[in-house]
């Protein structure tokens, strides 16, 4: 109840500014205003990120050898039998010298139990976790089972379909020794993005959040969990009560209750972990629509928690803050062009009218979308050292697929939040390329709990 309030009236609120700033004032005057700061900001993390190279090959840090806490990996299945053997084969190559791996099968309907109790029998330090039927479904309830009969120091998150090189965890482990650090997100890469328009789409997206991730590390800001290729410690975890089964977003909801709590997270470029994309449409507006779910609802709860608390850093709140915005200017873009369409319906104006009419709000949005193309061109360029023209092309093509997957989908998750009740529908999707016509089948309906 406390979210649909919030919501309302954060609603309310744009929708009053609107109506009275575009009978008294030209509204577009704050809408430029929130583009100039977003942009200051993404031109601040820039500049963070090339001091912090700077001081970095100036004074390398110096690793500490000796610190190899022993780590549990933890790789929650459901309905993953294509895909999780070859998974934990891949994991067990980690040239690392303390680990072990429990395998979770979260009351799967295929073979996948008796594979995990197969990799179980033949590998010394792989554990088999096999969940009841009945038990409380979600990822979040299935790692804290986990966490009961995990050993690590620290605790390692691999989806089912996760490949990573041997030197993964020599590579994120440093990053989580210093005393307030809680969490390391490495970078995940779309290991078939050659498939379709889609797949490289989600593997733009990746490279322009590995981007942005990277520049809220610069800055000490509020660095984001994923999911998969997330290295927590035990001590943090323990501090925050596990994690929160009555989220659709483990990863999110978990980076945010750290944060409040005053752990850092910091994020690793140079460890790499590959997932699968997915390659069909239906799919992958479900999981879009899960993440999106998830993290509007983080924000609505954790809110007021995260700015009144006295162990979060000054610099996560303002981070923090500052992305709230880009899910309040697809809703603040959408609102102005309507209102000025009922006006230009309602009124006689001038449609020429730069003060009125719907073609200046068209010119900023235009603007906006040229900034997410060169955004994304950079993060190519930058990070996946892709040619110039064709940075650019993807560029373009990824911009669009923002627009086509988030903008509409804001505003369904909106109104869900507002009229519908919450319910925990994790929208289950299968991996495994080898299915047939190279298309992912739902392995399970998704399931909905509602709260």
């Amino acid at each position: 109840m406390r979210e649909r309030i919030l919501l309302f009236i954060i609603l309310s609120c744009l929708g009053v500014f609107l109506y009275v700033f575009q009978n008294y004032v030209n509204t577009i005057v704050g809408f430029v205003i929130l583009c100039v700061c977003m942009v200051t900001y993404g031109l601040y993390s820039i500049a963070a990120t090339k001091y912090q190279k700077r001081k970095l090959k100036k004074h390398p840090p110096v690793v500490n050898e000796s610190y190899k806490p022993f780590v549990s990996v933890m790789i929650p299945a459901h309905n993953e039998e294509y895909v999780i053997s070859n998974t934990v084969e891949n994991i067990l190559k980690m040239d690392y010298p303390a680990f072990e791996v429990i395998v979770i099968d979260d009351r799967s309907t295929d073979n996948t139990a008796s594979i995990i109790k197969d990799l179980e029998a033949g590998h010394e330090n792989v554990k088999a976790l096999i969940r009841e039927q009945g038990a409380f479904p979600g990822k979040s309830a299935v790692l804290n089972d986990a966490f009961k009969i995990a050993k690590g120091e620290a605790i390692l998150v691999f989806d089912a379909d996760a490949t990573v090189e041997p030197d993964f965890l020599n590579k994120l482990v440093p990053k989580l020794e210093p005393a307030d650090v809680g969490a390391v997100q490495a970078r995940k890469i779309i290991r078939n993005k050659d498939v379709n328009l889609l797949t490289r789409c989600q593997n733009n997206e990746y490279t322009l959040d590995t981007y942005l991730q990277v520049g809220r590390d610069a800055v000490k800001g509020a660095v984001e969990l994923r999911g998969n290729g997330e290295l927590i410690k035990r001590q943090a975890l323990e501090d925050i009560d596990g994690w929160n089964n009555y989220t659709i977003t483990d990863d999110l909801d978990m980076s945010t209750r750290l944060h409040i709590k005053g752990w850092d997270v910091r994020f690793c470029p140079d460890a790499l972990v590959y997932e699968e994309g997915i390659v069909c449409l239906k799919p992958l507006f479900r999981q879009r629509r899960r993440w999106l779910e998830g993290t509007i609802r983080r924000y609505l709860e954790y809110f007021f928690e995260a700015m009144k608390s006295r162990k979060m850093s000054l610099r996560a709140r303002l981070d923090m803050a500052i992305y709230i915005t880009q899910f309040i200017m697809p809703l603040w873009f959408m609102m102005e062009v309507f209102f000025r369409i009922v006006k230009l319906l309602t009124d006689k104006i001038d449609p020429y009218s730069l003060h009125n009419v719907l073609w200046s709000s068209l010119v900023v949005s235009s603007v906006v979308g040229l900034g997410f193309i060169f955004a994304i061109r950079y993060s190519l360029r930058k990070y996946d050292h892709v040619p110039r023209m064709r940075a650019l092309k993807q560029a373009f093509e990824t911009t669009v697929y923002f627009l086509i997957i988030w903008f509409p989908m804001e505003l369904f998750i909106c109104g869900k939040i507002l009229f519908c009740k919450k319910d925990l529908n994790w929208g289950k999707t299968a991996h495994g390329l080898a299915l047939e016509e190279n298309t992912l089948q739902e392995a399970a309906e998704p399931e909905v709990i509602s709260v």
